[in-house]
């Protein structure tokens, strides 16, 4: 399955003191029929990722793949 996700800021980790980030807007890609479609409600949008692969590892746990069979990719926000 493929991914778009855009960025917000978020707070610096008080465990690493390094910068995360929040998931503005989670959708689909690269299927015609339901490109661009709205998925945010699968994730917990008030979390704060270290990393993209980070978020990647989560949406393969969530959804029950492999996390070779997700693609995902970052956008920038409208």
């Amino acid at each position: 399955m493929q991914f778009e996700f855009t960025r917000r800021r978020s707070v610096r980790s008080p465990v690493t003191d390094a910068p995360t980030f929040r998931v503005g807007r989670l959708a689909a890609a690269g299927h015609t029929d339901r490109s661009g479609r709205d998925l945010s409600h699968l994730i917990d949008r008030s979390y704060n990722y270290h990393s993209s692969r980070e978020l990647h590892w989560h949406l393969a746990d969530r959804l029950g793949l492999a996390p070779g069979a997700v693609t995902l990719r970052e956008t920038m926000a409208a």
